[in-house]
């Protein structure tokens, strides 16, 4: 399975998706991370500070490249201000 596979798989039956993102990063990139506990922790480095939204946009940017689904298909719904993150995923039909 590939990225897109693996978070497609992460995606609730809600369409929701829990991230941890760390801005100021060297590289944008996306880290899945198996836990000892069994849990995932989905974590999501972008270059942008976390200044006048500019972190979660690139956020949003990264993830809908790597889902394959438009920009506007995503929302940040918790978390806006904080690392930790709900984002909702709607698939195009």
């Amino acid at each position: 399975m590939g990225l897109k596979d693996d978070l497609t798989a992460l995606v609730d039956d809600r369409g929701l998706l829990h991230v941890h993102v760390t801005p100021k990063a060297s590289a944008e990139r996306i880290k899945i991370e198996r836990r000892a506990d069994s849990t995932v922790q989905i974590r999501i480095y972008v270059t942008c500070a976390p200044e006048d939204g500019k972190a979660n946009k690139a956020v949003i940017a990264l993830l809908s490249k790597t889902l394959a689904v438009p920009k506007t298909s995503l929302t940040v719904l918790r978390g806006d201000t904080a690392r930790d993150k709900t984002i909702m995923v709607q698939y195009p039909h």
